[in-house]
């Protein structure tokens, strides 16, 4: 079976650029690698706030790379740049409005400019797409929140089984 790959695209102009370090992206791969007892391959970018740019990386990950999931941070907020939700609208045949929903509930116990965030999450085909805010911390609190329905999702949209390591978080999956 071929390994599962998993796209990680870290928007910023900064660390596209060289000037920031991409701690962003960094901080997913760390959390997928607690969560994911899968044997699974990261496929990453880093690419500036150009909505054609993040549209174009999404569906070469999902199209050509085959990425089950892809999980972008940074260009949430209220910004001009901040156009990732619009690339994601823009490739995503189905939007899935409780991610942000949730990743929103979850930042305002912690922020209360946490309304100002526009994360969502999509389906491209058999590609999940989830939109996380550009902050380490809060790109924990996040994944913590929605991952639990991740595994699922992807099975419903016939991607591969992921399995999790249940003493770090504990998808759900109906009872059959």
């Amino acid at each position: 079976m071929d390994k599962i790959k998993i796209g990680i695209i870290n928007v910023s102009d900064r660390a596209s650029k060289g000037i920031y370090e991409d701690i962003p992206g960094k901080a997913i791969v760390a959390t997928l690698k607690e969560y994911l007892i899968s044997s699974w391959e990261a496929v990453y970018a880093v690419i500036p706030d150009e909505e054609n740019q993040i549209a174009a990386k999404m569906i070469e990950m999902a199209d050509e790379q085959g990425c089950c999931l892809i999980v972008t941070s940074g260009g949430t907020g209220p910004a001009k740049r901040d156009v990732t939700p619009e690339a994601t609208e823009a490739v995503c045949q189905k939007m899935m409005p409780g991610f942000g929903e949730l990743m929103r509930q979850e930042s305002l116990k912690y922020v209360p400019t946490a309304i100002l965030s526009r994360q969502t999450a999509g389906i491209r085909n058999n590609t999940l797409i989830v939109n996380l805010p550009g902050k380490p911390k809060a790109i924990r609190e996040c994944l913590d929140a929605v991952f639990p329905a991740i595994p699922y999702c992807i099975d419903l949209v016939e991607g591969p089984y992921l399995e999790c390591n249940e003493s770090v978080v504990k998808p759900f999956r109906p009872k059959v």
